[in-house]
């Protein structure tokens, strides 16, 4: 009886729940030994032509596949607040609303693909901020735009393949390594990435994809790693892996300096010069990590853009590290600049009033009294004053024209100085500095100086800028027994003026010097080896040209001479030849004597040489005749 009793609660519960099963779909309860289970729902009838909305709401898992639905309408599955597996696959959706997934807290998996999707709704992804899979693969998109990226970051597995995708935004390979700054909460979590079968334009915004691509052992997984390029022209059928893009390259940033010291109220500007194709975007952030927006930009050429940011009457506050931004779709790149504040700002005081009539300061705060540092009456305590009607902050020092006289104080009711107060208080207005570069380079110079009438610890500052261009000024702190500083960071062959500024004096002429940085590639030993060269060279080939000179004149001399006689030229110009004939034949001759020398007329010998001797020939006309030869 009792085993009949659990099977008729069975048979109703199992009823029960068919009873909420849509009618078109199959409901699975996945039970366990401990009483818990999971449902899961399937809907693949080919009629089904909207998503079904009376699914369990203890579904855990979803599956609308190979029917007729055309569309995903607006919280169509707001009431299922367990599911973690929705599966719309291989349906006919075009059309996904901003709000279809509205609700779904815990959803781990999301697959949509096998549809007709051109535009996905990406803010809808921030409604399921447990979802770790997104595949879309098989559908029609075109484009993910920038402003998906933000809702991609914890996406783990990613599959766009087989779209109609020709690029993705820089930022998108900004959120996975390498090149996410921020380090991944697990080290061991692999990312795929499925990408192929898309039609790529191989240009520089998908730079960082194709280096991705090259790299092995990433903790990016590509499910194809032989993605290949569609464009342009000169790429296409090329893999990423072999693709070299061109017009591409990453952005690189210089400063004007690394660290710069400025006077607590003045005014300080920083620059930074970045290079890169495209040209790329320059941003400043403040030591405190907020932008900065009082920038000048220029772009002077293709791949070339300078920036200026100004600080006006700067506080302790503005002191640390400021750092210059550079970014093209190619990569990024940062520069810092540490920027120091020296001086101290003092609070309100009574009006100082020295011996020699000095009044109150203006309204707000006030010099603090030379008496504060007995010891060092060279020392100098800044104030910064309120804004004139300019608004430009105004910075001044106790230091009065003439000697710095150190505030009394009275011992004993005696109103004597110190002993120790006499023998330090030196009049630095009368300083004597002697200032010289000894050695300049290429991008450094060695200043030299010395001090007669200041105290070895005083401290002197070194301002240095490109000649006339005041507004790039650098400074450095230093001290008067030091005697020695090192100029860094200077340009080649360029022209600059320093100066040595002793802080306790103000009204005093500073002693400055000019100098020229050496140029890029130094001649100096190649001009004194070309010199060298060059005296021997012309050594040599002088006396052969007085030579070559004297020879010419002498023929054209002897030119201008008298004609040879005609007669002589005549002469030397003919051979004379005797003529050999044969014998005439008598009864009494004797028959060895068959040949006789004749004489010849002399017009006979007179043959001309300018006939050669291949044309000579010999002509036989008689005995009596005789036999001519032409040379």
């Amino acid at each position: 009886m009792r085993y009949t009793l659990y099977l008729h609660v069975l048979v109703c519960c199992v009823s029960v729940a068919h009873a909420f099963c849509p009618s078109q779909c199959t409901c699975v309860f996945h039970g366990r030994t401990d009483g818990t289970g999971s449902r899961s729902v399937l809907c693949n009838d080919p009629d089904m032509s909207d998503i079904p909305v009376n699914v369990p709401v203890d579904t855990v898992k979803l599956r609308v596949e190979k029917t007729a639905v055309r569309r995903i309408p607006t919280e169509a599955f707001y009431y299922l607040v367990d599911l973690r597996y929705l599966w719309i696959t291989y349906n006919s959706i075009s059309s996904v609303d901003t709000g279809s997934f509205y609700n779904l807290k815990v959803l781990h998996e999301l697959r949509l693909d096998g549809n007709l999707i051109s535009m996905f709704p990406w803010e809808s992804l921030k409604e399921m901020p447990s979802l770790r899979t997104l595949d879309l693969h098989n559908n029609r998109l075109t484009t993910v735009p920038p402003e998906a990226v933000p809702y991609l970051v914890n996406i783990t597995y990613l599959d766009l393949s087989s779209n109609k995708l020709s690029t993705l935004p820089s930022d998108l390979m900004d959120i996975w390594p390498p090149f996410s700054k921020a380090p991944l909460s697990n080290s061991s979590q692999k990312i795929v990435l499925g990408l192929q079968d898309n039609p790529w334009l191989c240009d520089c915004k998908i730079s960082k994809l194709i280096e991705m691509s090259k790299i092995a052992n990433s903790l990016v997984v590509l499910m194809d790693l032989f993605l290949t390029c569609t464009a342009p022209e000169n790429l296409s059928g090329v893999l990423f892996q072999r693709a070299e893009l061109e017009n591409c390259v990453k952005p690189s940033v210089m400063t004007s300096a690394t660290k710069i010291t400025s006077p607590l109220g003045s005014n300080v500007l920083l620059r930074c010069d970045a290079t890169g194709l495209p040209t790329p975007a320059l941003s400043w952030v403040r030591p405190d990590g907020a932008a900065v927006d009082n920038t000048v930009e220029e772009s002077p050429g293709e791949g070339v853009r300078w920036s200026i940011m100004s600080l006006t009457g700067i506080l302790n506050k503005d002191a640390g590290n400021y750092s210059c931004k550079a970014k093209n779709v190619a990569g990024d790149a940062e520069a810092t600049i540490f920027l120091s504040v020296a001086g101290t700002l003092s609070t309100t005081l009574p009006p100082f009033r020295t011996g020699s009539g000095t009044g109150p300061t203006s309204q707000g705060t006030t010099f603090t009294p030379a008496a504060v540092d007995v010891l060092n009456p060279l020392s100098v305590t800044l104030t910064a004053l309120p804004l004139s009607t300019t608004n430009r902050p105004k910075v001044t020092t106790i230091a009065q024209k003439g000697s710095l006289k150190p505030a009394k104080i009275k011992q004993g009711g005696s109103g004597k100085r110190l002993a120790a107060d006499e023998k330090s208080n030196k009049d630095p207005s009368n300083a004597v500095i002697d200032l010289q570069i000894a050695e300049e380079g290429l991008d450094s110079a060695v200043l030299l100086w010395t001090v007669d009438g200041l105290p070895g610890d005083t401290l002197l500052t070194v301002v240095y800028s490109p000649y006339g261009e005041e507004d790039t000024k650098q400074t450095l702190e230093t001290s008067a027994a030091s005697g020695k500083e090192l100029l860094q960071g200077l340009l080649p062959g360029t022209r600059y003026s320093v100066c040595l500024v002793v802080k306790s004096i103000t009204s005093a002429k500073q002693p400055c010097v000019d100098f020229y940085t050496l140029d890029s590639v130094d001649n100096t030993g190649l001009n004194q080896l070309f010199m060298i060269v060059s005296g021997i060279v012309c050594a040599l080939i002088l006396p052969l040209i007085a030579l070559l000179i004297y020879k010419i004149l002498a023929l054209y001399c002897k030119s201008q001479q008298t004609p040879i006689d005609e007669a002589e030229l005549e002469k030397e110009s003919y051979v004379k030849f005797e003529t050999i004939s044969m014998k005439h034949r008598t009864l009494n001759s004797h028959p060895t004597e068959l040949w006789a020398r004749r004489p010849t007329h002399d017009s006979e010998r007179m043959l001309l040489c300018s006939r050669s001797s291949i044309d000579s020939q010999m002509t036989y006309k008689s005995d009596s005749s005789r036999s001519e030869y032409l040379c």
